[in-house]
C-alpha cells in the first residue's frame, strides 16, 4: 500500500478518482489538499478491507473492481447488503457518527484497486467544504435508502423479479460479479440463478 502522492501512476489515479461519484466535483485545490491522506491499495479476491465490530474505519473510493458490504451474524451466517463497483464509495460513516462499531464488513468481491483513507481525516476534509460535504451525506442516504428497498424486495419478489430489479437498478455490475455472490445477494441458489437464466426468464 503507498501513497497516491507517492505512486508511480500518480497522475491515472487522480483521473480515476475525478470520475468518482463523490470526487467528480472536487476541485484542484481540494484535490491538493486531499492528496496527502490517500493511500492506494491493490485488493485480491477474499480481502477484507473493513472488519464487522472495530471502531477504526477508513474511506474508501473504488477504481476498479467491486466490493460487497456484508453482515455476519453469531452463527456466521451471511447477508450481502450491497455491491459497490468503480467509481463508488464504501464507508461506515453512520457508524462513526454514532460512535458504534462498523455492523458489517466490506469485503473484495473481484481483484480490485481503492483509494482510502482514515474516515476521522475524510471527514475533517468534508467539514471544510459543505458542498462536497452534501453530495457525500446524500450518497451514503441514497445508499442507505437501497438497501432497505433490496431487503423489502427479498420478501416481497419472486426469484424472478428480484433479478430483474438488480439487472435495471445495476446493469453495469450484472455481468462483473461471480453468479455465487449474486445469487447470495438476492437470496436464491446459484442453480437458480443459472436455470433462469438457460431458460430465458432473465
Amino acid at each position: 500500500m503507498d501513497r497516491v502522492q507517492d505512486h508511480p501512476d500518480r497522475n491515472f489515479i487522480f483521473r480515476k478518482l475525478q470520475q468518482n461519484v463523490i470526487l467528480k466535483e472536487m476541485s484542484e485545490q481540494q484535490a491538493a489538499e486531499l492528496e496527502p491522506h490517500l493511500m492506494v491499495f491493490d485488493c485480491k479476491k477474499g480481502d477484507v478491507l473493513l472488519h464487522q465490530g472495530v471502531y477504526e474505519m477508513d474511506q474508501f473510493f473504488i477504481l476498479d473492481g467491486i466490493l460487497k458490504r456484508v453482515v455476519t451474524n453469531a452463527e456466521a451466517k451471511e447477508m450481502i447488503l450491497r455491491f459497490a463497483g468503480r467509481n463508488d464509495i464504501e464507508t461506515s460513516y453512520a457508524a462513526w457518527r454514532l460512535k458504534n462499531q462498523t455492523p458489517y464488513s466490506i469485503v473484495s468481491v473481484t481483484k480490485a484497486r481503492i483509494v482510502k483513507l482514515p474516515l476521522p481525516e475524510w471527514v475533517n476534509f468534508v467539514d471544510k467544504h459543505p458542498a462536497l460535504k452534501q453530495t457525500f451525506e446524500h450518497e451514503v442516504t441514497r445508499v442507505m435508502s437501497d438497501i432497505m428497498a433490496h431487503t423489502i424486495t427479498l420478501h416481497l419478489l419472486h426469484a424472478p423479479g428480484r433479478v430483474h430489479r438488480f439487472m435495471r437498478k445495476h446493469a453495469d455490475l450484472f455481468e462483473c460479479i461471480p453468479k455465487k455472490e449474486l445469487a447470495s445477494y438476492l437470496n436464491i441458489s446459484a442453480e437458480t440463478l443459472s436455470r433462469l437464466k438457460h431458460q430465458g426468464k432473465i
